[in-house]
């Protein structure tokens, strides 16, 4: 008996398309899509009957039936950067609370990063966390594997046993290759295999000399019972403001040298990956410098091959102003590429002053001036997808500076509220950021509200207010900048290959 799954009385939301209608999904795969006012179950049915007829399953199909109440359907998110912290570290996060926040906040997809204990440095590794996690029967999750064997900086040659189709991502996150020349050799058999190379952008030695600073500041700040996340929740009335004067003045100055330690080193690796011919991917793109590197080096690949980033047969945008601007990316298969994420902390939030200064994470919260630019790539098209970096911590190592925010179950609120709700982009748009361009660089068969692609689908409310409370959050990490923050735009339901598994 075939399964399918129709969703009336819906809007249908991609990269493309943004109108009222409904979904046939038949054995985990879209089928059809009818665009139109379905707020009627018999005349949806009708439809969904006379292709099931066409197909000649009309027999031995179990057709469900889903309204979604005039919620919008849109791909579900994509999620390029998460820390689920299993194995060894799994009083921050494991498998189980991870993937069940990753639904919870709308997302299909994860790639897990391998800074765990002991580092995931191996195929086999790696495989064992995406077997765990596919049992569990919630979002699919890819497990990526360390650059060099346990974060050591040297040994590379585990990367030889290694296949696109399982293992499509390597990085060194939270960490940067210090060695350019094993950077390079990395890259050399990344770009062979077309595995993307995902890049922790900070010079080591500056980021070095950020820690004394840093660790002053958090020495005051545990002495004053000050939290290291930020957030209009952080109470520093009892503080004497020459103590907040000295947090800042140490805060900045950290600040400053890992602002430089990014921007050196997204110029290096963006060099190395063009020598070596590799698709390198930014992680958490945080400065303007950053950005204008990224962006350079796109327009440069694009003066080298005018249809690098040409429309897609299957993807193709209206001729609009917004059209021209935010064409999809395509699936590079072999050469030199490069890619870029932000982050919603990185979007929403200013670092430069309190109560936010005080929010630790790596890279930094940073400028008003580096916020603006971000969005500005976001407006531009410089920026190709959002991923939350979602980095959870016990409340106790927060408190004592670890540097990283939960984010996955707020990241749609965040940037629906300051992207689409404050005019600076599209819904359209926001969608092509968090699933169709993750999807594309990934090369997954999702991202798309189209025939023959995954039902992956997300339901939500894009005009719901809601306030953050991070008790009620399904991951055990409970620092986040955005508590007590109302955010708009919540998530109702998630339906992985054609089967609801989470609903609010």
């Amino acid at each position: 008996m075939t399964n399918a799954l129709l969703i009336f009385n819906a809007r249908l939301l991609d990269e493309n398309i943004d109108t009222p209608g409904c979904i046939l999904s038949v054995g985990g795969k879209i089928r059809a899509v009818f665009q139109g006012y379905f707020t009627d179950s018999k005349t949806a049915e009708n439809l969904a009957n006379s292709v099931l007829q066409e197909d000649g399953l009309i027999q031995n199909t179990r057709l469900e039936t889903f309204d979604a109440h005039g919620l919008t359907v849109t791909p579900s998110f994509i999620d390029m950067h998460v820390h689920f912290r299993d194995p060894g570290l799994t009083q921050k996060e494991d498998l189980n609370s991870g993937l069940h926040a990753a639904v919870a906040g709308g997302y299909g997809t994860v790639v897990a990063m391998p800074n765990t204990n002991p580092v995931i440095s191996s195929y086999e590794a790696a495989k064992d966390v995406m077997k765990r996690g596919a049992a569990l029967g919630l979002a699919n999750i890819f497990q990526s594997v360390s650059i060099t064997a346990g974060f050591e900086g040297k040994d590379i040659t585990h990367l030889e046993n290694l296949n696109r189709e399982e293992i499509p991502l390597i990085t060194e996150d939270g960490h940067e290759v210090a060695s350019s020349a094993v950077m390079y050799n990395a890259m050399k058999i990344a770009g062979e295999k077309n595995i993307i190379v995902s890049c922790h952008c900070e010079d080591p030695d500056l980021a070095a000399a950020a820690r004394p600073h840093r660790q002053h500041a958090l020495e005051i700040m545990e002495k004053w019972h000050l939290p290291a996340w930020g957030g209009t929740q952080t109470d520093m009335s009892h503080i004497p403001q020459e103590v907040i004067s000295e947090i800042d003045t140490s805060l900045t100055e950290a600040n400053q040298l890992l602002m430089m330690a990014e921007d050196i080193c997204t110029e290096r690796n963006i060099q190395l990956a063009r020598q070596a011919g590799c698709h390198v991917h930014m992680c958490h793109v945080s400065t303007a410098g950053a950005i204008q590197a990224i962006r350079r080096a796109k327009e440069e690949l694009s003066d080298e091959s005018a249809d690098f980033y040409t429309d897609m047969a299957d993807a193709a945008y209206e001729a609009t102003e917004e059209g021209r601007r935010f064409q999809p990316i395509p699936a590079v298969e072999h050469g030199f590429s490069v890619t870029c994420e932000v982050t919603p902390h990185h979007i929403a939030l200013c670092g430069t002053e309190e109560p936010d200064i005080t929010g630790l994470v790596n890279p930094p919260l940073r400028s008003e001036e580096d916020r603006l630019f971000i969005i500005d790539a976001i407006r531009n098209g410089t920026v190709d997808c959002i991923a939350t970096d979602h980095a959870p911590h016990t409340l106790e190592d927060k408190a004592k500076g670890a540097p990283g925010f939960t984010g996955i179950e707020s990241s749609y609120g965040v940037c629906n509220t300051v992207l689409v709700k404050e005019g600076q982009i599209s819904a359209r748009r926001l969608s092509q950021l968090m699933s169709a361009n993750p999807a594309r660089i990934l090369h997954l068969n999702k991202g798309l509200l189209k025939p023959g692609y995954d039902t992956d689908l997300t339901l939500v409310n894009p005009d719901e207010q809601w306030v953050v409370d991070s008790r009620l959050f399904c991951s055990k990490g409970k620092a986040t900048p955005f508590e007590g923050c109302t955010l708009t735009g919540k998530v109702k339901a998630v339906i992985i290959s054609g089967r609801k598994i989470f609903e609010s």
